[in-house]
């Protein structure tokens, strides 16, 4: 598997205002490098950014969406079973996450919505960590800077101001380094999207606005928010944009790396809309039979992201019984340590919860913990702050 960035094929992104795959209104045809059927078609703009990508690497490219679909079918299942509170499916996604992720840096840093648990596992977060706020253990999921992700942001499109933000920071440090941030159709109708675009068209800053068209924000099609493409809104923001397949993992790595060119050398933000399908529900405490047609679901499962790959590869004569076995061994033990993980996470104590409240001592904090501290030992148990019983 390849974590590192994959080497930017062709020449430099070009200016935003002479490139065919960018919109201004236009609707201009949406990218696809790899057909639903697995046959690659060629793009005269996007076949050089990934013409670098090994067939070793196509491998690597399925092997990450299948294991992210199982991690995302195991955790499904520890929910139904009453071992997480809840869980927002990515099914369908698959593509567009690894597309992206993969085509990043490791000094890039990640602002996500809670939804992008395929990117967490491209930019190495741990399996259990991925896990601990569905389970309520804890307030947040990991050390963002360990992996260079921020945590599931949970306000609708608020990860896009900390983008933006993000971004102007590594222009004043001088660095090459980008900020992308990831959100969904439904997103694009708050005031943070909005507002965070304008800053950066504003300040140029090296930010990408990755939006995952699912087609529904919550319960509500995108064409009531949106009747143009979204990816033709930015056009308003003077922010270049490109529409991709977002069930075509090579199309999605072309359009990222293509923003990555640019926003490292100056040109500033980048709004990508991938166009793809939320095949489950918008969390596990949704019903989606009963605003979408089984019809619609029906079409959208011919374009799976994964059959397409494997479609591809199969073409090309690379998917042997190796490469299977290989790729079903990884989904297996990924499952087997997120169920441990999960099963195993220890419960937090009631005193966890003044924990990581405030970076520095807090005098104000220190009072309510002192006081709570004292209230679940009045129950008689001198330690009932630490205890299970105190806990209850």
């Amino acid at each position: 598997m390849f974590t590192d960035e994959l080497g930017q094929g062709g020449n430099a992104a070009g200016g935003p205002d002479n490139s065919a795959g960018h919109h201004s209104g236009t609707g201009e045809s949406r990218v696809q490098l790899i057909t639903p059927g697995g046959e690659r078609v060629s793009h005269p703009q996007y076949d050089a950014w990934v013409r670098d990508v090994t067939d070793e690497q196509l491998g690597s490219l399925y092997e990450d969406m299948v294991v992210i679909r199982r991690i995302d079918t195991e955790a499904t299942a520890l929910q139904r079973q009453g071992e997480l509170g809840l869980w927002p499916p990515l099914l369908g996604q698959e593509a567009s996450q690894v597309g992206s992720a993969r085509a990043l840096r490791d000094d890039d840093f990640v602002f996500s919505s809670y939804r992008e648990n395929g990117v967490a596992y491209c930019r190495g977060v741990d399996l259990a960590d991925i896990l601990t706020v569905w389970r309520g253990n804890a307030s947040s999921g990991w050390d963002p800077y360990t992996v260079n992700m921020a945590t599931p942001q949970i306000i609708i499109g608020a990860q896009t101001l900390h983008a933006t933000g993000y971004a102007m920071g590594i222009q004043n440090d001088g660095a090459d380094s980008v900020a992308i941030t990831y959100f969904g159709d439904g997103a694009t109708s708050e005031g943070d999207v909005n507002e965070a675009m304008v800053f950066a068209a504003s300040f140029q800053s090296p930010v990408i606005f990755f939006c995952q068209n699912n087609h529904w924000a919550i319960s509500e099609p995108v064409r009531l928010q949106s009747h143009i493409r979204i990816a033709d809104r930015a056009s308003g923001f003077g922010i270049p944009s490109v529409q991709v397949d977002g069930n075509d993992v090579l199309a999605v790595m072309a359009a990222t790396r293509e923003a990555i060119e640019r926003a490292r050398h100056g040109g500033g933000p980048t709004f990508i809309e991938a166009v793809t399908y939320r095949m489950g529900p918008h969390t596990t405490a949704d019903d989606p039979t009963r605003y979408r047609d089984a019809n619609e679901l029906e079409d959208w499962a011919a374009k799976d992201p994964i059959a397409r790959v494997k479609g591809l590869l199969e073409r090309k004569g690379l998917l042997t019984e190796q490469l299977e076995a290989q790729v079903a061994a990884k989904a297996d033990a990924v499952a087997r340590e997120l169920r441990a993980g999960c099963i195993n996470m220890p419960d937090p104590q009631p005193l966890d919860i003044f924990k990581h409240v405030y970076s520095t001592p807090n005098s104000w904090l220190d009072r309510q913990e002192d006081h709570y501290s004292r209230y679940l030992a009045s129950f008689g148990d001198p330690e009932g702050a630490n205890s299970e019983e105190g806990a209850r």
